[in-house]
């Protein structure tokens, strides 16, 4: 027991006076009764006050003796080593808290359950439990008796209630009472299970199961069950207790309580199915299988009440079981493990090892061998411990152990789920999750820095237009501008991750893409990489961007030159690489089969770039299309190429997905890249041709035209301004959509073209435009944005709309504003 007591033992109540104090106080008499021999002249009368001075000390001796006593009764603590033994309770935390919130006593479990014997508030509780647990101490100290219920802690899903007394002779002290609150569970379709074609098939065999709550309570029963315990096979037994239709003899064999010593026994055996937080924590906590094996029905041949004789048949039992399950010897040893435990631990080629430890990673290897040989050679019990499977160390499992007796070499019975298809399932929400968080982050910078860009590349057209080529600051300038470009394309490159950038989606053929690029590519991987093309017929078009296909097939081409290259460097001077690029045809029923859930099944055509470079390393597989993560040097790379691929082919309605190639001789012999394209069902339309007499003549266009301007970046608003102002046309700004209604809306010009920003505070441009074509319904709309032109059409349902993508420069605006306001021309003409 884990407790602690205040104060000492044995408290001392009243001491004698000290030396110095005591040979002071005799002399006083020893004067006072000289004094009273001198001044009465009589020895007689200083011998009887003498006399009275010693009765009074030592009636004051006794007194104080007296009084030392009481004391010592009245402060007399305790015994609490009592008190905790009292307070043994496995299903219950128990703690006594005096009035200066000391923790005096605690039983085992409050320590199970909480850690460190430190007082309930001190627990790490939610702040909405701490609360309520102070809410209750001072009900329990104002009124004798205080509750919390649902009182949850800050790490973990359990959940209590709590209730606070107040005790002791002088009600000093609090005695606290935690008790779980369990949460009921499904349990994949046990109960089902057993209530049907296998709980019927295990009862023509001569077992019977129930499914048992943690209280003890019958769930559900296999058919037999219920003729075995009350004669009656169509009778139900849930809502009874298990432990009631059975007994025992003298011998402590196991009977049904109907038939008596006069049937036959019974083996118990007993397989714990949801698994709590500590291997000590009581059975009645959790639900459980029950197995009763009659001894003197067999597997084809007779049951033998002999242990060893019935071990291969319990093993043929837990093999049809869907819960994975193995058997142990007293020394630990593997002695047997079902499909499903195998599985579950991820050994289903390589089979078990000879040790339970031997599965999981080195840290939890003591402490699961030791638990292990506990149950192996200790009392009968159950419980689980929590470990971190070796070939999974991010997630830890929970395995159930429960001691068994009577079936041989048998002493152990392991239980784990099997989560494979969860894991797998998680794995994959949690990528995807996180790409869509990492985009949408990404989209959001690129969009705020698009508007900086913007500035800048307009301020640096509008510097070169009073620079000509040999002024000292034209070069600065033009470095300016250059460099300025280049991050534009940064942007763009996150916008494309995002799949937030703009796409001009065309149907057409795959291979066609792939000829456009194939005498650049081979220009790019150089003499020492191998270059091969291989087409499957009759492949389904596609609908995409062929511009952004084609950075698809470069970006994934460069990456793997650099991969091999980089494999080559360690392998010698006179390595080979080989980059094979290829189109597959695949099929709904092909997809069906490959299993992949987050692809829907439907017909593909599949893009493959497979190289023959050192491939993925494991730990960072799932980490490539993230952009800015790379596993190049530093300095070389941004990180974008792989994210940029990534946000293209989503972008596109396809998929893509990595992984290693391995060789005859099992090792990784390269990385393959898959790109999945649904196939366009619709008509294959014929490609558009421009018409450049129509071009011309919106590039003829020229200024005068009244414009509003609606920007609430006041950088981007500024040289918007100054460069349409340039070309010729009458500028009014406003800096958000409400001064933009406004100005239309009270007539304060007539305006040829509103030019407005497409995000923005109070009123957005969306929203601004839909007002103004209540006012002016043929009013055209120009929006600059950082994001997609696609994305924002599909938002934005207005007739008359037109897109301009930032950054732009001076002449990309002004020819813009041009290209609109002369197809309003043609169009009134």
């Amino acid at each position: 027991m884990n407790f602690a007591v205040l104060g000492s033992d044995e408290p001392r109540g009243v001491s004698l006076p000290p030396l110095p104090l005591l040979a002071g106080l005799l002399a006083a008499i020893a004067l006072s009764i000289a004094a009273v021999w001198l001044i009465g002249g009589s020895g007689i009368a200083a011998l009887a006050y003498a006399g009275g001075l010693l009765v009074l000390a030592i009636g004051g001796l006794l007194v104080g003796r007296v009084r030392a006593e009481a004391t010592r009764e009245a402060v007399a603590l305790p015994d609490w080593t009592v008190t905790a033994a009292a307070m043994d309770n496995s299903r219950r935390a128990m703690a006594i808290t005096d009035r200066a919130n000391r923790l005096t006593c605690a039983n085992e479990t409050y320590r199970q359950w909480f850690g460190e014997p430190d007082p309930p508030s001190e627990i790490a509780f939610s702040d909405t439990a701490n609360i309520a647990i102070a809410e209750a101490a001072r009900a329990a100290w104002r009124e004798g008796r205080g509750v919390a219920d649902d009182l949850s802690q800050s790490e973990g899903e359990r959940r209590f209630r709590l209730e606070v007394t107040r005790a002791g002779r002088g009600e000093n002290f609090l005695v606290w009472r935690f008790a779980e609150i369990l949460v009921e569970q499904g349990y994949d379709g046990i109960d089902e299970r057993i209530s049907g074609s296998l709980g019927a098939i295990l009862s023509r065999a001569g077992v019977e199961v129930a499914l048992v709550a943690g209280d003890g309570i019958i769930m559900s029963h296999s058919p037999g069950l219920a003729e075995r315990a009350e004669g009656q096979d169509d009778s139900s037994l849930a809502g009874k207790e298990f432990v009631k239709l059975l007994r025992t003899d003298d011998r402590d064999r196991i009977y049904f309580a109907r038939e008596g010593q006069q049937g036959s026994p019974q083996t118990l055996v007993h397989i714990p199915l949801d698994a709590g937080d500590s291997p000590d924590e009581g059975v009645e906590t959790r639900p459980s299988v029950m197995l009763l094996i009659d001894s003197s029905v067999g597997f084809g041949g007779g049951w033998e009440a002999s242990g060893k004789a019935s071990v291969p048949q319990l093993e043929a039992l837990l093999s049809a079981l869907p819960l994975g399950l193995a058997l142990t010897d007293r020394d630990g040893r593997f002695l047997f493990a079902n499909k499903a435990f195998l599985r579950a631990v991820e050994r289903e080629q390589v089979g078990l090892p000879q040790f339970p430890s031997d599965l999981v990673v080195r840290e939890d290897k003591g402490p699961f061998a030791d638990t292990v040989r506990r149950f192996a050679r200790g009392a009968t019990a159950s419980g689980d411990i929590a470990v971190r499977l070796a070939n999974d160390r991010e997630e830890p499992v929970s395995i159930g152990l429960a001691g068994v007796r009577g079936l041989g070499d048998a002493a152990v019975l392991l239980s784990l789920s099997d989560s494979t298809e969860e894991k797998r399932l998680r794995r994959q929400v949690a990528q995807a999750t996180k790409m869509q968080a990492v985009g949408q982050l990404a989209g959001g910078v690129a969009h705020d820095f698009n508007n900086v860009l913007t500035a800048i590349i307009g301020y640096c057209d509008l510097m070169l237009l009073r620079h000509t080529p040999g002024d000292s600051d034209y070069d600065d300038i033009q470095q300016i501008r250059a460099n300025s470009n280049r991050a534009a394309s940064l942007t763009r490159q996150l916008l494309a991750f995002s799949r937030q950038q703009t796409l001009r989606p065309v149907v057409l053929q795959l291979p066609d893409v792939v000829s456009e690029v194939s005498q650049l590519l081979k220009r790019l991987m150089g003499d020492k990489v191998e270059f091969s093309i291989r087409h499957d017929r009759e492949l389904g078009p596609v609908r995409a961007d062929p511009q952004q296909l084609e950075q698809v097939i470069i970006n994934l081409a460069v990456n793997a030159r650099d991969a091999m290259h980089g494999h080559g460097a360690r392998a010698g001077s006179d390595w080979k690489g080989r980059l094979t690029l290829a189109t597959r045809r695949v099929s709904a029923r092909d997809v069906r089969k490959l299993g992949i859930d987050i692809m829907p099944a439907d017909d593909y055509t599949v893009l493959i770039v497979q190289d023959t470079g050192g491939g993925i390393p494991e730990q960072v597989i799932n980490k490539i299309f993230e952009p800015f993560f790379t596993t190049k040097e530093q300095g070389k790379g941004t990180g974008l190429g792989l994210s940029t691929v990534y946000g293209i082919v989503k972008q596109s309605n396809g998929f893509i997905f990595a992984d290693n190639v391995t060789g005859s001789d099992g090792r990784v012999a390269g990385a393959r890249f898959t790109v999945y394209l649904p196939v366009h069902k619709g008509e294959v339309p014929a490609p558009a041709r421009k018409d450049p007499v129509e071009d011309e003549r919106a590039s003829e266009w020229s200024g005068g035209a009244s414009l509003l301007l609606v920007e609430d970046e006041d950088m981007v608003r500024a040289v918007a301004e100054r460069a349409l102002t340039r070309a010729g046309y009458s500028v009014t700004t406003a800096s958000d959509g409400e001064e933009g209604l406004a100005i239309i809306a009270n007539g304060k010009g007539e305006f040829d073209l509103v030019v407005s920003d497409v995000v923005m505070p109070v009123k957005d441009g969306p929203a601004m435009a839909r007002d103004i074509r209540k006012v002016k319904p043929n009013l055209p709309i120009l929006f600059m944005s950082g994001y997609a032109e696609e994305h924002l059409r599909s938002e934005i349902d207005i007739d008359n709309m037109h897109f301009i993508p930032k950054p732009f420069s001076v002449q990309q605006i002004n020819a813009k504003v041009a290209e609109v306001l002369g197809e309003q021309v043609r169009e009134g003409a």
